[in-house]
């Protein structure tokens, strides 16, 4: 293998990047089991022993609302998000490198209006308990400002790889 196909070894930044981005996406795995767990528990309540609990759909919905944020954050880090990619990989490396970083701003801007909104909703429902479950009634909001804070954070590192690489600088 010649020298020039040899990437160079991931920075600091890339590692602990890399580790937050695998940590989101075992959040997000973990949330799913314990959607399926909660939804399982719930119809063997209603449907065997005829007692169903209430506090299944609240839960419910803020795991999903969990493995929903970590999942597109992760997705956003790994470039595994949707994107239209004919374009782009049929224009000069210059034109492709300026719509890397458009996409990126883009990401990044839909990521920070998530982060602030769903923070001021989960701040604005805190003192409010949900019916069924003693949870606040925004606790679904945490997710999805904490998805949005890493979507935003992982969209500005992509942006600043796309901005240091040369493929478009010739």
């Amino acid at each position: 293998m010649s020298e020039a196909m040899t990437a160079p070894p991931p920075s600091a930044v890339q590692r602990a990047l890399g580790l937050i981005a695998a940590a989101a996406i075992g959040l997000a795995a973990a949330a799913l089991l314990g959607l399926v767990v909660v939804q399982g528990w719930q119809v063997f309540a209603r449907y065997v022993i005829n007692d169903s609990p209430s506090w299944t759909e609240p839960v419910t919905l803020l795991l999903l609302a969990t493995s929903m944020s970590l999942g597109a954050a992760a997705g956003v880090h790994g470039n595994r998000h949707f994107g239209f990619y004919l374009l782009h990989d049929h224009v000069r490396p210059a034109v492709r490198r300026a719509i890397d970083v458009v996409a990126q701003l883009v990401v990044a801007a839909i990521g920070a209006v998530i982060a602030w909104w769903a923070g001021v909703l989960l701040l604005d429902g805190l003192d409010i308990k949900t019916a069924g479950a003693n949870l606040p009634l925004s606790i679904n909001y945490l997710p999805l400002a904490l998805g949005g804070a890493l979507m935003t954070l992982f969209a500005l590192n992509r942006l600043a790889l796309a901005l240091a690489s040369d493929e478009g600088a010739h």
